[in-house]
């Protein structure tokens, strides 16, 4: 199983703002356990798809208010209603991941047994990373072929020429950080299954 711990940057000097990323969270992606507020500036969310938390965690660390833990790992069944009621290896790792990406590249950190966590850890700071430092420009150009519009129809939403377009792809890394993205989510699903009993993706 697969839990996210997020702790919110510098609470003291800003605005809460836990339940709007719980709301936001909640509607956007598949959840075993909903996000909800676990203790103060905290909430936390169980998740079975490695894909879908790969896609999470890279969404709330562009925003650099949030520390991203991720803990992959075994639970207690049967999973308990509320998130916060939790216990079991997963979410154990995921305390230890927020704890670590408070002081980590792109404040994103992935525990877990084994090597794999290492790994997986290093790819999604890197591309956080190279997220974080990508221009607006790039950013809104990506978004757009994310979301399915061809090179062409980006430019054309944008307004400016379908080279341009693919220059600011380029520039951005867009294509190398979405196929490493994919290869995490797919590596994550595998590492996660096997600590719950499903069949290898």
């Amino acid at each position: 199983m697969i839990v996210l711990t997020i702790d919110q940057r510098d609470s003291r000097h800003s605005p809460d703002r836990v339940d709007g990323l719980v709301a936001r969270l909640n509607a956007d992606y598949p959840t075993v356990r909903a996000f909800e507020r676990t203790a103060g500036d905290e909430l936390q969310g169980v998740l079975d798809d490695g894909r879908a938390a790969v896609e999470l965690l890279l969404d709330v660390a562009l925003d650099e208010e949030w520390s991203v833990g991720l803990g992959v790992g075994s639970v207690k069944e049967p999973l308990p209603e509320q998130t916060r009621a939790g216990a079991g290896e997963a979410f154990e790792a995921a305390r230890d991941a927020v704890e670590r990406a408070k002081h980590a590249p792109a404040s994103v950190a992935v525990t877990g047994a084994g090597p794999e966590a290492q790994r997986l850890e290093a790819e999604l700071q890197l591309v956080a990373e190279v997220n974080r430092r990508r221009t607006a420009s790039s950013q809104e150009a990506g978004t757009l072929v994310d979301r399915g519009l061809s090179q062409r129809q980006a430019a054309v939403s944008l307004g400016i020429t379908q080279q341009a377009v693919s220059s600011r792809l380029a520039s951005g890394l867009w294509s190398q950080c979405r196929k490493l993205a994919d290869q995490a989510g797919q590596a994550l699903d595998r590492y996660a299954a096997e600590f719950d009993g499903r069949k290898n993706p």
